[in-house]
């Protein structure tokens, strides 16, 4: 019998009738992958037209696309004049959909964020003012400026999906996605976010400065005043919803799920697996990394257009995934690692199925 998926884990015929079990799960993949081929065009657009304003940044744009899947908010860090804000603003902009930009400084208050209620004189009653933070897409552009009050008031908003003001509850729409920016050298003025909010970002992207070529094409589209590109509304959200229920469905063998949790597990017990950065981490990633890994590496799938999870779709990810989750200790900074050398190291170390 010819295998139609050589990519396929093998495990999947390690149960029942191999030749009954790998015809059966090859065709139900098939009829996967062909709702992941009619449910990728217009995210195939949505690239295209991100890639007509962001040179590069491949990982960023990917990055955006997958928390669009997994209905996961995401924090990006870089230096300043790397496009984070234009990535974010032009992602909206390609979406018919509500976007709000939140500059995030010092003076910035819990009401400035979720809004309040507001007194009206002509009829004696109190109404909710609704904030920024009510829309599709909100950019939260250099969250690490806002006290802890207002940054406790964007973590209900995160992870519970739903705003209190006044004692009433709103929800949220659906999608709705907070894009964080942050600045890492500067450290005057600036709030470090508290560890239980990081872990609430699906991935973190770490963006570094272009190629030579790539700045070259930076200048040659960008060096105007006038006439600057426009981005076209390519997709609706309802198409987003449906791709999700799709990603959803794509199917992750047993020994993927092993490998992701082992993963996950060696960033807590290294020494488990061997991993030589035990004297690194002051602790390891949450039942919360096992999740999204899991999440992310589905979108990958759909974005390689398969409607199965391959080894190569967790390694992929797992940096954006573990980097912001991994807790270093002081010999890793006096030794100068990064959560990055960790993520690698683990990647290494732990057996891929």
């Amino acid at each position: 019998m010819v295998n139609e998926y050589p990519e396929l884990p093998h495990a999947l015929s390690l149960t029942g009738n191999e030749n009954t079990m790998t015809t059966i799960t090859q065709h139900d993949i098939g009829a996967i992958e062909q709702k992941v081929k009619a449910a990728h065009p217009p995210f195939a657009l949505l690239k295209q037209e991100l890639q007509q304003v962001i040179v590069g940044q491949h990982e960023l744009l990917e990055g955006l696309i997958i928390g669009l899947l997994c209905n996961g908010h995401i924090l990006i860090e870089g230096v300043p004049g790397l496009a984070k804000t234009t990535a974010v603003a032009t992602l909206a902009a390609a979406i018919r959909t509500s976007f709000h930009r939140i500059q995030f400084t010092p003076d910035l208050l819990p009401s400035d964020l979720i809004g309040t209620m507001v007194y009206s004189p002509a009829t004696h009653e109190f109404s909710v003012k609704k904030g920024p933070v009510f829309a599709n897409i909100v950019l939260a552009d250099e969250i690490n400026r806002a006290p802890a009050k207002v940054q406790s008031a964007l973590l209900e908003a995160m992870q519970e999906r739903q705003v209190t003001i006044g004692g009433e509850t709103f929800k949220m729409d659906d999608p709705f996605l907070v894009l964080a920016t942050q600045n890492p050298i500067e450290q005057e003025g600036t709030y470090p976010l508290p560890e239980a909010q990081v872990d609430r970002f699906l991935l973190k992207i770490v963006i570094t400065y272009p190629t030579r070529t790539e700045e070259r094409q930076i200048l040659d589209r960008m060096s105007r005043t006038t006439g600057k590109i426009s981005v076209k509304p390519v997709m609706q959200p309802e198409e987003i919803r449906a791709a999700r229920a799709v990603v959803d469905e794509i199917f992750v063998d047993d020994s993927i799920k092993d490998y992701i949790v082992a993963l996950v597990v060696a960033s807590r017990d290294p020494a488990a697996y061997k991993v030589p950065v035990k004297d690194l981490l002051q602790y390891g990633a949450s039942p919360r990394a096992t999740l999204a890994l899991a999440q992310a590496a589905r979108a990958k799938a759909f974005l390689d257009g398969r409607g199965f999870v391959v080894p190569q779709d967790v390694k992929d990810v797992a940096h954006a995934v573990l980097r912001h989750r991994l807790g270093l200790s002081y010999e890793a900074e006096a030794l100068e690692k990064t959560s990055d050398d960790v993520v690698r190291a683990l990647l290494e170390h732990v057996p891929v199925p």
